[in-house]
């Protein structure tokens, strides 16, 4: 999954300036429907880590029953958090 297809996918533009806060919701509630029906930890995983960009991700033990799925996601989420910490400086 690339990063332009989703937002191409559920905000039908790459372009987050142009995205309409109407329209930003509704691609996220669809991300979100998505994110339940995948079934594949890949797929399930770059779903939920695109909407934990947009602050509205799921729990992890709601998105994951694996708990190696969850440490990624802990560990994406502690590298995020560094990252931003870092432009901080």
């Amino acid at each position: 999954m690339q990063l332009d297809d989703l937002l191409v996918r559920y905000f039908a533009s790459t372009n987050m300036a142009e995205i309409a806060p109407d329209t930003l919701a509704a691609g996220i509630e669809h991300c979100r429907v998505d994110l339940g029906l995948e079934e594949d930890r890949g797929k399930r995983f770059a779903l939920w880590s695109f909407l934990h960009m947009f602050g509205s991700a799921p729990d992890l033990d709601v998105a994951f029953e694996n708990e190696e799925d969850r440490e990624a996601a802990r560990n994406l989420m502690d590298l995020l958090a560094a990252s931003e910490s870092d432009g901080e400086s």
